[in-house]
């Protein structure tokens, strides 16, 4: 973690994170996309046993780095909800269920 000596270096910083946020982000909704066409179902699409997988290790994750989990994973909840909802659509417009 690097040790700023200023508030503009703080923000400057938090700055490139949040573009490397939305990056990976941006990263995992076309894998997303992508996973789609392997599904045969929406429910298979839903997958809420990978969800609770997901979830799980994210919060895991954020105990391991002292960040609050509940917060992890009211962010991950936001983002995984948005995401089926994009691959359900992706699925549906694929025409193969």
């Amino acid at each position: 973690m690097k040790k700023c000596n200023s508030l503009k270096e703080v923000r400057d910083e938090i700055d490139i994170l949040d573009e490397q946020l939305v990056e990976l982000i941006s990263q995992r909704s076309h894998l997303i996309r992508q996973a789609a066409a392997f599904k045969n179902s929406v429910d298979e699409v839903k997958a809420e046993d990978r969800i609770d997988d997901v979830m799980q290790r994210a919060r895991k994750k954020a105990i391991e780095l002292d960040v609050n989990p509940n917060m992890i994973s009211d962010l991950f909840k936001v983002m995984i909800d948005e995401m089926v909802e994009t691959e359900i659509a992706e699925f549906r417009n694929s025409g193969t269920f």
